[in-house]
């Protein structure tokens, strides 16, 4: 049998690994090796739990851990290889919302097996193992449930690109989370029956769907960042239940990491999390038009007379946004910049923290075609200087460059931090269409003066343009 003191030290090199990975994943330069570093103290983890002394000489359980550890790798490799870029949000919707389903089945288990030695009533007083297991099945209930429908509004199915629309939506979430207090004490004073546990599982799965139903797509990369952090909290609790050191601390990790990042997401809007969970982003009655906007001031041009404006230029300024993930533009979009480079001009990238589905979208897109990191600026770096641009070129992005963010307080992103592309001395935008943002409101930068739209595909616009540059 192998000692307790042996298999406690393996989770701790594995917690040290997880926070070590942690720090690895805050630096573009350092984020592969913290990724790697953070898989290795996983690895130990599960080799570690596998010396268990309750699985010693448990055939079948060898044989379920091995299954599970193998599916997993599977399920885990063909993502990681398949899954496009623009999909990773999905992606991190479904990893939190299995997260969420594994605490439930695993609480609910130790539960049912505790319950039979709590049935003679000798227990007094509240038992944590039942408080814990119970704060664990209802977050996880919560988390994967909302995480289903957070996947399903970003995949964009049919049936859940808006909200479903039923009256007293709120009051119903308050009374929701009325019931699941009245069945979390109930399930307290009665430790040794499981119908509460399942009842209380039951409600946090409805809540789990009222809560993200009404939230726009605008708002969903925060709702993924608060719902990971959701999974953590619960993987918190269930190591609390089965008293397992490693997946207490790595839950909590997860759940401060994620709470930390809602935080920084909610700032970068200039929203509070209360009204993104609870509120409406979306064009008011005051909203005006697009046609009092846009009625004949939009001027478009083609890739050969947009070539002529970097003949001179000494400073470019490209703004990437979600339509860049969706056209896959990010190598030809490296292919400008070299090309402008080669004729002395400097390039930079302005990086919006909610630009793209989720922080650090356009980072790894641009990374992933070798852009060099020191090209990408953050609005601190790169709004005061954008008056000395000669060319903004804001491709796919619409919200974060919107000029209402700051002249219209009645607008629903007033007070937003936004790229400041209309002080530059020309602005090009690439968008298939006029249509809005996310926010669903009209952009006055799009009819500015110096603004030219080029309406195509994100990528073929950008082909187009380099290789109009190189003929001019």
């Amino acid at each position: 049998m192998v000692n307790q003191d042996l298999i406690n030290l393996g989770y701790l090199l594995a917690s040290v690994l997880f926070i070590l990975g942690l720090k690895g994943l805050t630096h573009p330069r350092t984020a592969i090796l913290g990724n790697l570093v953070g898989a290795l103290g996983m690895a130990i983890a599960i080799a570690v739990t596998l010396l268990h002394p309750q699985l010693s000489g448990n055939q079948r359980g060898y044989l379920v851990v091995g299954i599970g550890f193998l599916g997993g790798s599977l399920v885990g490799a063909m993502a990681a290889v398949k899954v496009q870029m623009t999909a990773m949000p999905q992606m991190v919707a479904l990893f939190n919302g299995f997260g969420g389903a594994a605490s439930t089945l695993v609480a609910g288990v130790e539960l049912l097996e505790r319950s039979s030695y709590l049935s003679a009533g000798e227990l007094s007083g509240i038992d944590p193992v039942v408080f814990s297991g119970l704060l664990a099945g209802f977050i996880g209930a919560v988390t994967f449930w909302g995480s289903l429908l957070a996947f399903a509004k970003l995949q964009e199915y049919q049936a859940f690109r808006k909200p479903f629309s039923y009256p007293f939506q709120h009051p119903l979430n308050a009374v929701l989370g009325v019931l699941s207090l009245g069945i979390f004490l109930w399930a307290l004073s009665q430790p040794q029956r499981v119908e509460p546990y399942w009842l209380l599982v039951t409600v946090g799965s409805v809540l789990g769907l009222t809560l993200v139903n009404p939230i726009g797509g605008a708002d969903m990369p925060v709702v993924i960042a608060l719902l990971n952090s959701y999974s953590g909290l619960a993987a918190c609790a269930t190591g609390f239940v089965l008293s397992n050191a490693v997946l207490i601390i790595a839950g909590s990790l997860v759940g401060a990491s994620g709470f930390i990042l809602t935080a920084i997401m909610c700032r970068a809007m200039n929203r509070s999390l209360w009204h993104v969970l609870f509120g409406v982003l979306g064009p008011t009655e005051g909203t005006p038009k697009e046609e009092e906007v846009y009625g004949g001031k939009v001027k478009s041009a083609t890739a050969e007379e947009l070539a002529m404006l970097f003949d001179g230029a000494r400073r470019v300024v490209i703004v990437p946004g979600y339509g860049l993930a969706v056209s896959q533009a990010q190598h030809a979009l490296r292919d400008l910049m070299q090309v402008l480079e080669s004729r002395g001009i400097e390039v930079e990238f302005a990086i919006h923290p909610v630009a793209g589905r989720m922080p650090g979208h356009m980072n790894v897109l641009l990374a992933e075609a070798e852009v060099p990191y020191e090209k990408l600026k953050e609005l601190e770096e790169v709004n005061p200087r954008m008056a000395e641009t000669d060319v903004a070129i804001v491709i796919g992005a619409n919200d974060v460059v919107n000029p209402l963010a700051k002249t219209d307080p009645k607008s629903p992103i007033a007070g937003m931090p936004i790229v400041e592309v209309e002080k530059a001395k020309t602005v090009i935008v690439i968008k298939r269409s006029l249509s809005p943002g996310f926010a669903g409101i009209p952009n006055p930068l799009f009819a500015a003066p110096n603004c030219l739209m080029f309406f195509a595909d994100g990528k073929k616009a950008v082909l187009d343009l380099v290789t109009a540059i190189k003929e001019y």
